[in-house]
């Protein structure tokens, strides 16, 4: 069973230097920080209201973390679904027609973990988590709300992510360039290739704060520049590592959810 969306990875050429937006300008609580060896990357998880973000950075140049920092940049690399059991659900996916890059679990920051190929995920690269044991994420002053995704046809992307990861269809957002799909308190929008003009793939994230305006002031503080927009705030790529973010007022993260 999917139970949440676990986290969206930001790739970065240094954590530390990641953490001046994550961390100091949104207020994100780093859960947990170490090497993964496996991976060649040195990793951290910062709880974001019912999510997490993952903040990667390659540790070595043979890697294919390593190899997409250095052609495409700092900026979203992978999508993770908490999953209550990580190998019953690569066994599931392994007799389908679902393209897989581990066959069986290996170890990860968030737990043991998975990862699909993105063919077979509308574009995106998906990695699925059981974590160790479940834990209380801490209070945020900012939640990760929205997963703004880019694909070539929204309709057979929203069919794959429902048959693939049960999340459910908004029907009170319905249309042939946008459609909405949730997973607890979070939305997974996808958007048409041809509206934005990219390629498929993670695009950008939607946050919510109970405090719209003293976000911004913290965010000024630290010398991360946005723009004013109608109940809202956007900072875009140049200011935040590579990662559009959408800033709403909205209600307060919720300290009691489990990961």
């Amino acid at each position: 069973m999917i139970r949440r969306v676990h986290h969206v990875a930001v790739l970065v050429r240094d954590i530390q230097a990641g953490y001046a937006l994550w961390r100091d300008g949104l207020g994100l609580p780093v859960v947990r920080e170490a090497d993964v060896p496996d991976q060649g990357v040195r990793a951290a998880l910062l709880a974001a209201g019912p999510c997490e973000v993952e903040l990667l950075q390659p540790t070595r140049s043979d890697t294919g973390v390593a190899r997409f920092l250095e052609q495409r940049g700092e900026g979203l690399h992978h999508l993770c679904f908490e999953s209550d059991d990580v190998g019953r659900e690569l066994t599931r996916l392994a007799a389908t027609d679902v393209a897989l890059i581990d066959v069986r679990p290996r170890p990860g920051l968030a737990g043991l973990v998975g990862f699909l190929h993105p063919r077979s995920c509308a574009g995106v690269l998906v990695e699925l988590a059981t974590p160790a044991e479940p834990s209380a994420l801490p209070a945020t002053p900012v939640a990760l709300s929205v997963v703004h995704v880019t694909v070539e046809d929204v309709h057979a992307a929203a069919e794959t992510y429902q048959n693939l990861f049960g999340l459910t269809l908004d029907p009170a957002a319905p249309g042939d360039t946008v459609v909405q799909l949730g997973l607890g308190a979070t939305i997974v929008q996808l958007a048409a290739q041809r509206r934005t003009q990219g390629r498929p793939g993670l695009v950008a994230l939607g946050l919510s704060t109970p405090d719209l305006a003293a976000l911004g002031d913290r965010l000024a503080g630290h010398q991360i520049p946005v723009e004013t927009i109608p109940g809202g705030l956007v900072a875009a790529p140049a200011a935040t590592r590579g990662v559009p973010l959408i800033i709403r007022g909205g209600p307060p993260a919720d300290p009691h959810r489990s990961r």
